[in-house]
């Protein structure tokens, strides 16, 4: 996720590029430990096939909203960001006042409203300038308190992880155990970058596939990447149908329920410094995984009818865009079978 347009993720993934690439390889080849463990139904508020948006805590030049002016569009609503403490691994929360909230209270009650109209709010933790790290059990037991301390406070469904800076899966696995087993409908969401999904021997992959009994979604950030190795080992350039389903069927054939899988796009050209796409392609690359339908050269070998749906950062900047992301998107995915 990006704060403003910036190339700091494209500079992150290109000094790890090989190694994505080399792991990559063990997808196809088959050769990656593989969760066979059905997932468990998540909060009632997610529907089937969800759209989910980020809603920002800052103005960067996007739309200033309140949540309660979020498209009802969004069934998922990721608050972002969390602020890093002066206690390793813990979370907190701060209202930025340039977003025009009156009192805290006023924005609880707003979190209370989109709850009562079937939506999820969930904190974010991370974002391209995020700082929290999990690293060792007393990070790990910092993270989960904070993180059910904010679901306890503001009545937050659940968390976000869109750590851009290096994930450790044993902890951040064991973190969120910790916070499903305070919150039994906990929904988790999970944005990362297309270099950590390459392979289920990636860290970020192997922390969704630890806790793939109650995980949400991994909407995985589909731009600010560059060229990237798809499922069939090969390399496929961002912005294009064949980008978005052949890096989705990584995950969907590493291990993750289609429930557990959506796509992640910036909402317009200037959410992000590279990899928009228009939400016609978009809805092209969700018939070609769903349907097999649309699909460009790329083509997978069967179809996947329970993918979760998908992802743009930001609900600013698409309303910013006249929200095309949640009328074209929104409404295609809703109408997905």
């Amino acid at each position: 996720m990006v704060r403003a347009p910036s190339g700091t993720a494209r500079r992150t993934l290109a000094k790890r590029l090989l190694t994505g690439l080399a792991a990559a390889v063990l997808v196809s080849a088959g050769t990656a430990p593989i969760s066979t463990a059905a997932p468990a139904a998540d909060s009632a508020a997610v529907p089937k096939h969800a759209v989910t948006g980020y809603w920002q805590n800052f103005n960067n030049g996007a739309t200033v909203q309140k949540l309660k002016d979020v498209n009802d569009a969004y069934d998922i609503i990721a608050v972002s960001f969390a602020d890093a403490t002066g206690e390793p691994g813990a979370v907190t929360f701060h209202l930025d006042p340039a977003v025009g909230y009156g009192s805290v209270d006023d924005f609880k009650a707003d979190i209370k409203a989109k709850q009562a109209a079937g939506k999820s709010v969930v904190v974010s933790v991370g974002g391209e300038k995020g700082s929290v790290s999990v690293n060792d059990d007393a990070s790990a037991k910092n993270f989960a308190d904070s993180v059910n301390k904010l679901m306890d406070e503001y009545g937050f469904n659940g968390v976000d992880i869109d750590l851009e800076n290096g994930l450790n899966s044993t902890y951040m696995t064991q973190a969120l155990k910790a916070v499903h087993a305070a919150h039994g409908n906990v929904v988790v969401t999970m944005a990362p970058q297309t270099i950590d999904m390459q392979s289920p021997a990636n860290e970020y992959f192997k922390t969704a596939l630890g806790i793939k009994d109650f995980l949400t979604v991994v909407n995985m950030q589909y731009y600010n990447s560059g060229s990237m190795n798809g499922c069939d080992g090969k390399v496929y350039a961002q912005g294009s149908v064949d980008f978005l389903t052949s890096l989705a069927c990584i995950q969907l054939e590493g291990g993750l329920d289609p429930s557990q899988v959506g796509i992640g796009v910036p909402a317009s050209s200037s959410a992000a410094g590279s990899g928009y796409v228009a939400p016609d392609v978009v809805n092209a690359a969700l018939d070609c995984l769903t349907q097999g339908t649309g699909c460009g050269s790329f083509k997978p070998s069967k179809t996947y009818p329970g993918l979760r749906g998908a992802m743009t950062w930001s609900t600013n900047w698409d309303a910013a865009n006249g929200n095309a992301f949640a009328s074209q998107v929104g409404g295609h995915v809703h109408g997905l079978p």
